[in-house]
């Protein structure tokens, strides 16, 4: 055979070796479900790689293809913070993503550009079902993006309840009574506030946990931060915030080591009964309960107070949320599954793996009988309607430098107003790389 044929044999053979391998993948790509074979469904799911996300997806994963023989999900992973929200833009951006993604509900998700990427989920039978509270932080444009995955998330403090106890305290209604109970703590020889700004996101929970009581004195916060129109720095309430930080320093409340401590530090601290309190959102719960199921008893929750008790109330972090890859393979296959995670077995599975940190967004979902007290002590202000959203579910607007800021203004580097003003610098260019009006 001459070099010339040889040639042609050759690229013939190498062109039906690629159609061959084409034809036995489906043509699918790497993040997308690897089709449908003789009947049955292959869905891709990502989540991010904490313990509890993970526990939750397999619990779906598991609960689902026992109710669905014919469909398989697989499970992949992502990490947390800005290098898992610069993954999942960049997979969105190339066409990589998984058929379904569990990300972020509120400001976050509104950075994904979900007109271009996101399945419009409104017109589905399950959104009946779903809050109105939960669909407005999924929401764009008068569309709705995403369903709920669990439960609530409370911002508040977790308090050891026998330590309270032991020295007479009662559970703080105003911001005044908080520094007085954490006097009387350090007084006995006990850390007040349990600090881990070692991971730096622990430190903002005081000023987020705090807009419940913004919203009480400057209600159109949100709606005027928003546009521009208010700022942090020139609003006596939001400021409040970042004073109250403040003040946990001023008052040597946290623990010597608060810089160098981890969030881990933190739930050891709280479970072991060496730290009386920790500002911190309530999904701490599953791993407190991992963690130190004998304790649960003892650990309490109460919301951050403000300056009047006649307005103690809740701020509320709605779940993550559930949402349909626009592109995917198996949209249609995608949607049943979110359905699915909405429904009573789908609240069920979850429940098995991960222990509630609040109610359910649903209209028709009820906690356990066991849930932790921790829990039953944040249905009061459901039930008396003092609850309100974080600013991140109101507003589009969350800078990226909120967690080092806190850090310096909770560690006595930055004064409270320096830190509202570095923020208000910080949240102005992310309004204009957001294209709102008013920057």
């Amino acid at each position: 055979m001459n070099k010339r044929k040889w040639k042609v044999v050759t690229a013939l053979t190498s062109i039906m070796l690629i159609a061959a391998l084409l034809a036995a993948c489906g043509n699918s790509g790497s993040g997308q479900s690897s089709g449908s074979e003789g009947g049955s469904t292959s869905l891709s799911l990502l989540v991010d790689n904490s313990q509890d996300s993970v526990n939750v997806a397999n619990a779906l994963k598991d609960a689902y293809e026992a109710k669905h023989p014919d469909v398989t999900i697989e499970v992949e992973t992502r990490p947390g913070g800005s290098e898992g929200d610069n993954l999942v833009k960049t997979r969105l951006a190339t066409g990589d993503m998984t058929d379904v993604l569990f990300y972020n509900s509120g400001s976050l998700m509104t950075a994904l550009s979900p007109e271009a990427n996101l399945e419009d989920l409104t017109n589905e039978a399950f959104q009946s079902n779903v809050l109105d509270d939960f669909k407005n932080t999924v929401k764009m444009n008068g569309k709705v993006y995403g369903a709920p995955i669990g439960s609530t998330i409370g911002g508040g403090w977790f308090y050891n309840k026998k330590i309270y106890a032991d020295l007479g305290l009662s559970v703080p209604k105003t911001w005044d009574e908080l520094i007085a109970n954490s006097k009387k703590i350090k007084e006995a020889g006990i850390t007040p506030v349990i600090g881990t700004m070692k991971d730096s996101w622990t430190a903002q929970v005081i000023i987020l946990a705090d807009e419940y009581n913004v919203v009480q004195s400057a209600p159109d916060f949100p709606k005027q931060f928003t546009a521009h129109q208010a700022t942090f720095a020139g609003t006596p309430s939001a400021l409040r915030s970042f004073e109250k930080l403040q003040s946990v320093f001023d008052g040597g409340f946290y623990n010597t080591d608060f810089l160098a401590a981890t969030y881990d530090n933190g739930i050891k601290m709280l479970g072991e009964g060496k730290g009386a309190q920790y500002p911190m959102l309530s999904f701490a719960l599953p791993i407190l309960k991992q963690n130190y199921p004998d304790q649960m008893d003892n650990i309490g929750y109460f919301a951050q107070p403000g300056d009047s008790a006649d307005k103690n109330g809740l701020t509320v972090w709605m779940p993550s949320a559930a949402y349909v890859y626009k592109n995917g393979n198996h949209v249609d296959e995608a949607k049943k599954f979110v359905d699915f995670i909405v429904s009573a077995d789908g609240i069920a599975a979850m429940a098995k793996v991960s222990t509630p940190t609040g109610p359910y967004p649903l209209k028709d979902a009820k906690l356990p009988d066991n849930v932790p007290d921790a829990v039953k002590d944040m249905l009061p202000y459901f039930d008396s309607d003092k609850t309100a959203p974080a600013l991140e579910f109101v507003s589009p607007i969350k800078g990226p430098a909120l967690p080092q800021i806190s850090v310096e203004v909770g560690a006595g580097i930055k004064k409270a107003t320096e830190g509202a003003a570095a923020y208000d610098q910080d949240v102005e260019k992310q309004a204009k790389q957001l294209g709102l009006e008013g920057w």
